[in-house]
């Protein structure tokens, strides 16, 4: 008897935990109720977030094991102003456009860049932050000095990234990561030779390691755009984010979460 209690009292107990905790990694496909994706959103009273939970400074897991970041940061703050609440649903990135596509989330935050082939696919809401791709490499690496250096070079990348696409266009042979973290491994372990990535995660990085042996041997001379990204045909759900962010950056929220990540405003 004992058994059969533990056996259904306990998934029942972790699933309530997760969902207390505005975390749930199982989220079944949203069912159609007639209702646009905001009335839905704001009769069930939360907003399913797909997340990495890998990607600091975006989204990542501090010290105690909390899902935060730049981006859990900001859409807690635009669910609050559209009067719901978060659940971020974890997900690897190579999987969040099939996770939007199926439903099992309404919303993508995860510094998604901002490009054309999404755009037809996808729609954004508008830019929240600018940051350049830089080359990182091992600092004892003297054969990697720029993006063309990179022709015949294991590149570690997220498959489906902007950086895995750079990476490409210069010749590179990508060596699949699930994130950046993973990349960084990869290089310090020589079995790969640099990562194209975001230099803002690069900058947390020396923060939270200092003596870490990479450094960054290239840098993009244009910044790229990133956004939350969202299924089409949900015009009011977009509509709705935009009007939060346009909110945050009038009365300083905006600057104030951006400062506590990065120190400065990384919306231009």
């Amino acid at each position: 008897m004992k058994k059969t209690f533990m056996k259904f009292v306990l998934p029942l107990a972790l699933l309530f935990t997760l969902t207390a905790c505005g975390t749930n990694n199982q989220a079944a496909p949203k069912e159609d109720t007639g209702k646009n994706l905001l009335e839905q959103i704001r009769a069930e009273g939360t907003i399913r977030v797909g997340t990495e939970g890998t990607y600091a400074p975006f989204t990542f897991h501090d010290k105690d094991g909390k899902l935060t970041g730049f981006d859990v940061d900001l859409m807690t703050e635009v669910a609050k102003r559209i009067g719901v609440k978060p659940q971020f649903v974890e997900t690897q990135w190579d999987g969040m456009f099939a996770g939007l596509d199926s439903k099992r989330f309404d919303v993508v935050a995860n510094e998604v860049g901002i490009r054309p082939d999404r755009q037809q696919k996808y729609d954004f809401s508008e830019p929240y932050i600018v940051s350049k791709a830089v080359v990182l490499v091992a600092k004892d690496n003297n054969t990697i000095h720029s993006f063309a250096d990179l022709k015949g070079k294991k590149a570690a990348q997220s498959l489906t990234s902007n950086y895995a696409d750079i990476a490409r266009k210069n010749g590179a042979e990508i060596v699949g990561t699930e994130g950046f973290n993973q990349a960084i491994d990869l290089i310090l372990s020589k079995r790969a030779d640099a990562t194209v990535n975001d230099s803002l995660s690069y900058l947390d990085l020396k923060k939270q390691k200092p003596d870490v042996p990479v450094k960054v041997v290239a840098e993009q001379s244009d910044g790229s755009k990133s956004g939350f990204l969202f299924r089409k045909g949900n015009k009011e759900l977009v509509d709705a984010v935009n009007k939060a962010l346009e909110d945050m950056k009038k009365d300083g929220t905006y600057l104030k979460i951006s400062e506590k990540w990065f120190g400065t405003d990384v919306s231009k």
